[in-house]
């Protein structure tokens, strides 16, 4: 049985989208999955609900927050892919996502 993680709202709503979607793509990564635009969205909604969710409908996984996001992860090098694609961290990507794991444990997110 799959055991679902669950961080603390108070404390995520704080971290930057970018940063929130790298720890996504990481942890997808990390199961030994491959992470295409339906998974990661999945997971994001998964992990961090009220940051992706439809303001009027919060149970609900919101895909439009993820697009601009997406855009600039890749403009900045740190996620290579594309919505139709696989989407996956790059070099800088999977350092930046290190620190990320570092910055979650020290504020008890993990």
């Amino acid at each position: 049985m799959k055991k679902n993680i669950s961080f603390d709202e108070e404390l995520y709503v704080k971290i930057a989208i970018n940063d929130l979607i790298i720890f996504a793509i990481h942890s997808i990564k990390r199961k030994g999955r491959e992470c295409g635009f339906e998974g990661l969205v999945s997971e994001c909604f998964r992990l961090f609900p009220k940051t992706f969710a439809f303001s009027k409908h919060p149970k609900w996984p919101d895909s439009r927050k993820l697009d601009r996001p997406l855009r600039d992860l890749r403009k900045k090098g740190l996620v290579k892919g594309k919505p139709k694609t696989i989407f996956s961290l790059t070099v800088k990507g999977k350092k930046k996502s290190l620190e990320i794991v570092k910055v979650f444990r020290q504020i008890k997110l993990l």
